[in-house]
C-alpha cells in the first residue's frame, strides 16, 4: 500500500467521521448542552425572583411589625385614655355621693334643731306657765290660754 493511499483513506474516513458526529453525535450533544445551560439559567432567574420575593417579604414583615406597634401603641393610648376617664368618673361619683350624703346629715341635723326647739319651746311655755302660776298665786288653765301660750312659744 502506497503511503499516499493511506494518507487519503484516512482523510476519507476522518472526514466521514466528521460528517457522522455533525450529524449524528453534535446535534444531541449541542441539545443537551443548551438544555443545561437553560436549566442553569432558570435556576438562576428562579434565585433571583426568589431573593426578591425575600426582600419583599422582609420588607412586609416591616411593615406590619411597624403597623402591629402603631396599633399595640393606640391600643395602650385608648386604654389609658379609658382609664383617666373611670378615674375621673369615680371622682365625680364620689364628690355626687360626698355631696348628697352631706346634704343628709345635713337635712337630719337641721331636724334635730327643729325637734330641740321644739322641745324646747314646750318647755319653756311649760315654764313659763308654771312661772305665771306661781306669780299669781292661781292656776292658769293651759287648755284655756292655749292660744296665748302658742303665740309665746312662737315668740321664743
Amino acid at each position: 500500500m502506497n503511503f499516499n493511499t493511506s494518507l487519503i483513506a484516512q482523510m476519507v474516513m476522518f472526514l466521514a467521521f466528521i460528517w457522522f458526529c455533525m450529524t449524528y453525535v453534535w446535534p444531541p450533544l449541542m441539545a443537551a448542552i443548551s438544555e443545561r445551560q437553560q436549566r442553569i439559567a432558570d435556576g438562576l432567574d428562579a434565585a433571583d425572583k426568589a431573593q426578591a420575593n425575600l426582600a419583599n417579604a422582609q420588607q412586609q414583615v416591616e411593615q406590619e411589625l411597624a403597623a402591629a406597634k402603631a396599633q399595640s401603641a393606640t391600643i395602650i393610648e385608648q386604654a389609658h385614655k379609658r382609664a383617666d376617664k373611670m378615674i375621673e368618673d369615680a371622682k365625680v361619683a364620689a364628690a355626687a355621693e360626698a355631696e348628697r350624703i352631706k346634704l343628709q346629715a345635713k337635712e337630719a341635723v337641721d331636724r334635730e334643731v327643729n325637734q330641740a326647739r321644739e322641745q324646747l319651746r314646750g318647755q319653756v311655755a311649760n315654764l313659763a306657765v308654771q312661772g305665771a302660776e306661781k306669780i299669781l298665786l292661781a292656776e292658769v288653765n293651759a287648755s284655756a290660754h292655749n292660744a296665748m301660750l302658742e303665740q309665746l312659744a312662737g315668740k321664743l
